[in-house]
């Protein structure tokens, strides 16, 4: 299985996108470091999802609880300007990758998954950060 854990970038750390957006305006950081200070939150994770489009994404899913799904909702309508729609609240999936490929909707059967995949694991969401594609530099927001 192609996995992320080769690539080495500071990027590919464990990470749930909240939401993506084309700039962090300085105006609107003092109210995402509000909104922010509710890490560190429990984190969940449950069994695994696949996304299929130019690649095939397998992830870890991650179960919502109200405060991540509060934390993620005031995210999105800090940023307006993000506008993906896989984003807004009542679309967004949280998720963990583990691995992505071109090779299409077949590259991991379910047989093949080592068994640890579908067991539950509990842990905390403890910081966060941004990603700026466009220089490919990781900035800590809290």
């Amino acid at each position: 299985m192609p996995s992320l854990a080769g690539h080495r970038h500071a990027t590919n750390r464990p990470h749930l996108t909240l939401t993506a957006t084309p700039e962090l305006p300085r105006d609107v950081r003092p109210a995402l470091a509000g909104a922010l200070s509710v890490l560190p939150l429990p984190l969940r994770l449950a069994g695994t999802l696949r996304f299929e489009g130019r690649t095939s994404v397998l992830a870890w899913r991650v179960v919502t609880d109200a405060g991540l799904a509060s934390l993620q909702r005031q995210v999105w309508e800090l940023l307006p300007g993000a506008g993906n729609p896989l984003f807004a609240p009542e679309n967004w999936v949280p998720h963990l990758s583990l691995g992505r490929t071109r090779s299409g909707p077949n590259s991991w059967p379910a047989e093949l998954l080592p068994s640890e995949l579908s067991k539950p694991w509990e842990g905390r969401f403890t910081a966060a950060r941004s990603y700026d594609t466009e220089s490919r530099t990781v900035e800590r927001l809290i």
